[in-house]
């Protein structure tokens, strides 16, 4: 048992500090404690140094149903650092009452959690409740920013969606155990799921991926994205954007064990693949809300992400680690700025960034690293990934699919340079009243350059962490 509990390091470390926020949540009216701001980072920092000594950690455990490998470990890092950003940015969130901000906290840790048992699932039912797990929490977290009729309305889109998402899954999850009389992932690698020897088998994994597109935002079940990116809080939105997709991309990675080139359901997710970038980046043309914005690149990049996951390579997969979190460094930068910007918890438009070059040169330099990066810009994190993408597809039977991201990468240069257009060469105009200054304390400009400088780092030597995705997928 103490073996078990050290494999699983990070998620006990992580339920710990629930532990302690609902501790406090209960407590806070009856007696004067910290506020769970001020330790929480500390916390969370802690959970990442977990994740960080568990990363060579194997097993199987709860008799199959949970594997801990390298492809666990390393997306459980992912998810704690993600956390350890989200938490910090959302330190200050304006629109959340003193009172609420404890429990606030305490469900975004336990989304966290959810996406971190997640990582390790590796059968169908025991996936679907780390799923739910991780969602439920956002159903709470999403509608909450200061009594908005905007977030009541994203709330309200991400219920009825997810509700039918998930009940889509659970309709495929019966036609899998029916057709293959087993959920665990590594039998389901041995049976037929071509659609001329089992049909039923092939429904019900497209039904039952449906779930996993939902929170990847791929085209077609990405209509929540925009809506939900521009009516919940900029701090809400900025973890819904980016820790759940990693989430659905691990999920997928390990699915892919019976996801062969050629099969009907392969080609199925390619063609989704192909316009959802294309989708997503048409789109994302039209947008002045900045968050809607990011919404429409969140479907276009959901789509780059599939070009990696559905060659089955060990070098496909691995780019597709890569590029999740690659994906979760470029989005995070970006909101942390916007966050930073609308210090008042606005939403901004695309002119709310005209001067920032004068009114913060650190948040604006930071924006445009994190524009060039989801770009794909040399020498940033966003043109590695793709690299990988390409190189990892190219000559594997969907060449075409690549083409199509290059396209795509072309067409997106246009509205990701204009945040950076909007911020160095666009004056910003005299408003009546003017909205709230940039916050440029010391943790708002260090956040920004260090994520900033993440984006650099691993663009220029990304080496260490795609060879430990390649390991990783070699373990599977």
């Amino acid at each position: 048992m103490s073996s078990d509990l050290l494999r699983m390091a990070p998620e006990c470390a992580q339920f710990i500090v629930i532990l302690l926020l609902f501790t406090q949540s209960a407590c806070d009216h009856k007696c004067a404690l910290p506020s769970a701001a001020s330790w929480l980072p500390l916390a969370a920092l802690l959970v990442c140094l977990t994740s960080v000594a568990s990363l060579f950690s194997s097993g199987v455990m709860f008799m199959g149903t949970y594997t801990v490998d390298g492809l666990s470990q390393f997306f459980k890092l992912a998810v704690a650092a993600g956390f350890l950003v989200v938490v910090l940015n959302a330190g200050r969130q304006a629109g959340i009452t003193p009172d609420k901000r404890t429990d606030y906290l305490l469900f975004l840790s336990l989304s966290a959690w959810g996406l971190m048992l997640l990582a390790s699932t590796s059968e169908l039912v025991s996936l679907y409740l780390a799923l739910e797990l991780s969602s439920y929490s956002l159903y709470v977290l999403i509608p909450v920013r200061d009594n908005s009729r905007e977030s009541a309305e994203a709330g309200a889109k991400y219920i009825l969606f997810g509700a039918a998402a998930t009940a889509v899954s659970l309709f495929g999850l019966s036609f899998i155990m029916s057709s293959q009389h087993t959920t665990h992932i590594a039998a389901l690698a041995s049976c037929d799921w071509s659609w001329a020897g089992n049909p039923s088998a092939v429904m019900g994994l497209t039904l039952f991926l449906s779930g996993m597109f939902f929170k990847l935002a791929l085209f077609p079940f990405h209509f929540w994205c925009p809506d939900v990116y521009q009516g919940t809080s900029n701090e809400t939105a900025a973890f819904v954007a980016t820790l759940p997709k990693l989430g659905a991309i691990v999920i997928l990675i390990r699915m892919t064990a019976f996801l062969k080139p050629g099969m009907a359901v392969t080609d199925t997710i390619a063609v989704l693949g192909l316009i959802s970038m294309t989708f997503g980046n048409l789109c994302a043309l039209t947008q002045k809300d900045l968050k809607r914005l990011l919404g429409f690149s969140s479907v276009a990049h959901a789509g780059y992400i599939i070009l990696g996951l559905i060659v089955g390579t060990r070098q496909g997969l691995a780019a597709a680690a890569f590029y999740g979190v690659a994906y979760m460094i470029m989005n995070l930068l970006c909101f942390w700025v916007v966050c930073r910007v609308a210090s008042d918890g606005r939403n901004l438009s695309l002119d709310d960034l005209n001067g920032l070059y004068k009114r913060s040169p650190a948040l604006a330099f930071a924006l445009a690293v994190g524009a060039f990066s989801l770009v794909g810009l040399p020498p940033t994190i966003g043109f590695m990934g793709k690299f990988f993408l390409i190189s990892a597809a190219w000559n594997n039977g969907y060449n075409w699919l690549v083409i199509a991201l290059v396209l795509n990468s072309a067409i997106a240069i246009y509205y990701y340079l204009s945040l950076v257009r909007h911020a160095y060469t666009e004056e910003n105009a005299e408003q009546e009243p003017a909205p709230a200054a940039p916050d440029t304390s010391r943790t708002g400009v260090v956040g920004a350059v260090v994520l900033a400088a993440a984006a650099l780092a691993l663009g220029v030597v990304p080496a260490s962490v795609y060879q430990y995705a390649v390991w990783a997928s070699e373990t599977l």
